[in-house]
């Protein structure tokens, strides 16, 4: 059986260690050609050496600060230049800072992580979107749990986690006119996601999988009514 992912470009954004690290290890495995970026260089550079030595798929490690919008733009650069396509983009890049209260947070320490949690999403996915739209791939945003529960003490982080997810459904909206399927869903697609819940999801419990190619969007069937 070929990997799952088989010669695909993956850029993964705070790829070096935690979710991001696993993010890029997993699509490697599944043959996938991931370029990666963080601010750090040492642990990009050694996680970058031992995928590429284990493979099947390979990797590329970029240095990039996301809170800077020349730096997003150089590294969907270097993915064309390295790979000449990009099919997936996976926003990750982020920072949890000490919490404190409301009280005792400036607007310019707000402002700073609204920057690289939030606008760092957007601007990547405006410059790799004219890419993506020519090989139908698709935008991943990691985002928190917090963005539904809330959490004492980081109201400013809990904010830029819920903006993630409205942002990704208004640009699920837009972008649907790019990549209109024409079809409904199948029955091994059902199936599909019936096994990765019941194999791989093992850390998912009580959780909606949402199967619906997108018709709860934009008021759903409404959005189609002429006016």
């Amino acid at each position: 059986m070929s990997p799952r992912y088989h010669n695909k470009v993956v850029i993964v954004t705070g790829g070096s260690k935690g979710i991001g690290r696993g993010i890029v290890k997993v699509f490697v495995e599944n043959g996938a050609k991931v370029v990666f970026c963080a601010r750090g260089g040492a642990a990009g550079e050694a996680l970058e050496a031992e995928l590429n030595k284990a493979g099947p798929g390979s990797c590329k490690f970029v240095t990039c600060d996301m809170s800077k919008e020349d730096d997003i733009k150089r590294l969907i650069a270097v993915t064309l230049d390295h790979y000449g396509h990009v099919d997936c983009l996976v926003n990750n890049a982020g920072w949890h800072p000490p919490h404190k209260s409301t009280d005792d947070t400036t607007a310019e320490e707000f402002r700073d992580l609204l920057n690289l949690n939030l606008v760092s999403y957007f601007l990547a996915s405006k410059y790799a979107l004219p890419y993506l739209r020519q090989r139908q791939g698709n935008i991943i945003n990691v985002s928190s749990l917090v963005a539904t529960i809330g959490q004492k003490d980081a109201a400013p982080y809990v904010a830029t986690k819920g903006a993630i997810i409205s942002m990704t459904k208004a640009m699920a909206v837009d972008e649907s006119r790019y990549n209109l399927l024409g079809r409904m869903g199948t029955e091994a697609e059902c199936g599909l996601a019936a096994l990765y819940l019941a194999a791989d999801a093992t850390f998912c419990t009580g959780i909606d999988l949402l199967f619906s190619g997108g018709a709860e969007l934009n008021y759903g069937f409404k959005s189609q009514i002429p006016s």
